[in-house]
């Protein structure tokens, strides 16, 4: 074999996005890698980290769809917990060992009274257990090291929060709606607190993650495929359905040549085209040649720049 040979990508070169219902008690780029083997591809990585405790909405994305995890995780998620209340945690989920009791159990009235100050745009303590980085070193490795881990407030954007259910003094179920970068271990953590309570995460489930729901999602099991049969392509949703929730734009093929060129087009141009879903100061919008994906642009300044164009429909 020559030096060159050896070099090719091993797999199959598959494009596309796999919406996987991960399981709890395995980490997401061990799910990524799974399937990665299971379908033999060349490429792969997730949208979104979920924690090895939480189940539900974990996005695949296969060769040229890698280039659109950025937009999808800017996308809105939803979730699904449950806090355990009495017991703050180190990790601030179950999966961490006890470091602090208290016998106050709130009231539903309690909650309900301590929910509005975690909703609209809010300050948040991410977990020591988390993959903040310090100094150039996770929160989480320094944290098992047993250090002190201290991290700043940073901004996250609650959109919904809501109480769904109370199996019993010690549980309360939650619904939460929220933009990128909002930790779930901490909203439970800091809302029991506010309770006059502690309390961490028991149960965990992402139910949407950008235009991907759970009607979508497909159990890791079926997915392991065996050594002579990987799984279906047909279980792979197209690239572009990652950016659904982006406003699309309609250009002409001669508009989609100038912009695959790197060309900036004025949008005077698109007089009555732009949606107004898209926000003309800095705002994306999905090219679509009829019903070809040709990529994404972004509106700013009175034109229309190319950001990131594909070669396939």
């Amino acid at each position: 074999m020559s030096r060159h040979s050896r070099k090719t990508p091993k797999g199959r070169p598959v494009d596309g996005w796999l919406i996987v219902d991960k399981p709890s008690g395995i980490g997401s780029t061990e799910v990524v890698n799974i399937v990665k083997r299971a379908f033999r591809a060349q490429k792969a990585g997730h949208g979104g980290t979920l924690d090895p405790l939480a189940t539900g909405i974990l996005p695949i994305a296969f060769g040229a769809a890698t280039k659109t995890v950025p937009y999808v995780m800017e996308g809105a998620k939803t979730y699904r917990f449950t806090l355990r209340f009495g017991e703050a945690r180190d990790t601030d989920d179950a999966d961490g060992r006890v470091i602090a009791t208290t016998d106050v159990r709130p009231t539903d009235a309690e909650i309900e009274a301590a929910l509005p100050r975690f909703r609209g745009e809010i300050m948040q303590v991410p977990p020591a257990f988390s993959a903040v980085k310090i100094g150039g070193e996770r929160a989480y490795d320094l944290a098992r090291e047993g250090q002190a881990v201290v991290l700043e407030p940073r901004p996250a954007r609650v959109d919904r929060f809501e109480l769904i259910g109370r199996p019993d003094p010690d549980h309360a179920e939650f619904e939460v709606e929220c933009g990128k970068g909002v930790y779930m271990r901490s909203l439970a953590r800091d809302l029991a607190q506010a309770c006059g309570s502690l309390g961490h995460i028991s149960a965990l489930r992402r139910t949407r993650v950008g235009p991907f729901r759970e009607e979508h999602a497909i159990p890791l099991d079926s997915l392991r495929g065996s050594e002579d049969t990987p799984p279906s392509l047909e279980l792979l949703l197209p690239l572009a359905t990652a950016l659904d929730d982006i406003p699309a734009l309609a250009v002409t093929e001669a508009e989609a040549a100038r912009l695959r060129h790197g060309q900036a087009l004025s949008l005077v141009e698109f007089m009555g085209r732009v949606p107004k879903a898209a926000d003309p100061a800095g705002g994306l919008v999905r090219a679509m040649a009829g019903q070809r994906f040709i990529g994404l642009c972004r509106l700013e300044g009175g034109m229309l720049h190319p950001e990131r164009l594909f070669a396939q429909g």
